[in-house]
């Protein structure tokens, strides 16, 4: 009796070791996965370890007074340890082999052939520059503006802080961050889990208005829950198969309901090699529902799938495996690959991943860059040869070095069709001060200013003085008509005024700034009025009046 529930205990103990190991590292089952074979060596080891504890024990005997201790040949015969001791070697050798078989070493060609580019013209895919859905702000820019908005939500600064997601989406057509707050410790987790997490963060990257969107009902399910209420664990059991990228990616919808948007990994080589997504689990943050998507039925309002580093990561093994494996060690000829940054695009509805395309001998130019589509994969190849954005970042910092700004990772712009890097320009204390256009091709044609119209019409002066564009280019566009109406508006110390022409839905805003334009105050209703403007989302710059 003593013995068989010794034996109980032992599986009771075995078993529960078990469930909380899977409990707490969530391993898929899935023979892609590597934590389900770190799991099944473990648990076999433990196995081996216990049958030979169990055998050894056997062979503990008291003679003559003093204690002995012998493993006899019971250990080295005994069956159980044969066949826990073979399972164990046996998936160890196809963990490594399948390592190996799956590695680029022996399918460089495979690894190569992962994503499918096209070669693309810049000037017919990037149009002229909307100044208006540029996204302003870094990351690092947004994270501060958050957290100084958490500042001042004083019902809820000290129960929750803002998570570090920080997700750039298009949001009704326009850039913003999105990201949730989380429970600022394990005590405030438990005086609020009921309710759940008010409210997330929305930042407009255009306007750098941030906005702190308080929810009907809280967020229940969130990585930074605990129990089973953690998204890692709500998913794991919903789909215990599902190998989840490492990215899970907070999203809200066109009514600004949050989501958690979950790629499944699929691995195309072998057991673990060549992963892209296959499938995607979009997760309601407030309800849990889980709704299984294969990758071309995901939603169109769904702009992150695939991360930006999974995506120039797929870049990296088309440019530098094109010539086998060896050639990407020895040789390297015709090897190309991403710089060492990226940064994001809005481009037909969708966020693009931009990074500039450079050889692997480490030299300070651009070949091409690539536009990679964050929900559907698709990458776009741009031949333009010209500075590395290190170097235009430099550029950028050299023109303002007497006031130790640093610049920001660039966007590319069209800007008269010249590709254009534009950045901006921030102190120590992370704080936006100027904004920069660097010349991909001659990136020492460099143009500063305070604002972005600043800083764009010095750019197109630059250009225009080094004979790029004239001021009767195609960049800018004429109106006449008859004023409707005309205000003056004060912003960060500089008046505008802002015109409506009769038959004309939009707005013509002028900057004072620019003398040129300072006799539009002699202008009222009722005039007719002829205007050069740039053109831009609703609201279009004038750059002349015309007499």
């Amino acid at each position: 009796m003593k013995k068989g529930l010794r034996n109980l205990i032992i599986i009771l103990a075995g078993l529960t070791a078990a469930f909380l190991y899977y409990y707490i590292a969530l391993p898929a089952i899935n023979i892609h996965s590597a934590g389900f074979w770190m799991f099944m060596i473990t648990l076999l080891m433990v196995l081996l370890l216990a049958y030979a504890a169990k055998k050894g024990g056997k062979e503990c005997l008291r003679r003559d007074g003093e204690l002995g201790l012998r493993l006899g040949e019971d250990i080295k015969k005994s069956k159980g340890i044969k066949l826990i001791g073979a399972l164990l070697l046996l998936t160890v050798a196809v963990y490594l082999v399948g390592s190996l078989l799956s590695s680029p070493i022996v399918n460089a060609k495979r690894y190569q052939a992962l994503l499918t580019i096209q070669e693309r013209e810049f000037a017919a895919d990037i149009k002229e520059v909307d100044y208006h859905t540029i996204p302003l702000l870094d990351k690092e820019s947004a994270s501060l503006l958050g957290n100084r908005k958490m500042g001042s939500m004083v019902e809820m600064v000290s129960q929750f802080e803002v998570a570090e997601d920080y997700t750039q989406i298009n949001y009704n057509g326009v850039p913003v961050r999105v990201t949730p707050l989380v429970y600022a410790s394990p005590i405030k987790w438990l005086t609020n889990q009921r309710e759940g997490i008010p409210a997330y963060i929305l930042i407009d990257m255009t306007t750098q208005n941030t906005e702190c969107v308080k929810l009907e009902e809280g967020i229940r399910y969130s990585k930074s829950e605990y129990f089973n209420r953690n998204l890692y664990r709500h998913l794991r059991f919903r789909f215990p198969t599902y190998i989840f990228d490492d990215q899970l990616f907070f999203e809200i919808d066109e009514e600004g309901t949050p989501y958690w948007v979950c790629p499944v990994k699929k691995f195309n080589i072998g057991l673990f090699g060549g992963q892209t997504v296959g499938r995607v689990v979009l997760c309601n943050a407030v309800t849990g529902d889980c709704v299984d998507y294969d990758l071309k039925d995901v939603p169109q309002w769904i702009d992150k799938v695939h991360s930006a580093e999974l995506l120039t990561r797929l870049y990296d093994y088309s440019g530098i495996l094109k010539n086998g494996y060896l050639n990407s060690i020895l040789g390297q000829k015709d090897c190309l690959q991403s710089t060492n940054g990226y940064n994001y695009i809005a481009l037909d509805d969708d966020v693009w991943v931009y990074t500039g395309v450079t050889s692997v001998n480490g030299d300070q130019s651009n070949v091409g860059f690539v536009l990679m589509n964050q929900r559907t994969m698709e990458t776009r190849y741009y031949r333009v040869e010209g500075a590395i954005e290190d170097s235009a970042m430099s550029s950028a910092e050299g023109q303002v070095q007497n006031l130790g700004y640093k610049a920001t990772f660039p966007l590319l712009l069209n800007i008269a069709d010249e590709p254009t890097y534009f950045m901006a320009l921030k102190d120590a204390a992370g704080l936006v001060k100027k904004y920069a256009m660097v010349n991909v091709q001659k990136y020492q044609w460099v143009a500063i200013g305070d604002t972005v119209q600043e800083c764009e019409k010095n750019y197109t002066q630059l250009l225009n003085t080094n004979g790029i564009v004239s001021e009767n280019a195609a960049l800018y566009k004429d109106v006449t008509g008859r004023i409707k109406s005309i205000a003056p508006v004060v912003l960060e110390g500089t008046t505008h005024y802002y015109i409506c022409l009769e038959n004309h839905e939009d707005i013509f805003d002028l900057d004072l700034s620019d003398t040129a334009l300072i006799s539009i105050v002699k202008y009222q209703e009722g005039d007719s009025i002829r205007l050069k403007y740039a053109e831009g989302y609703g609201l279009h710059q004038v750059r002349a009046i015309i007499q």
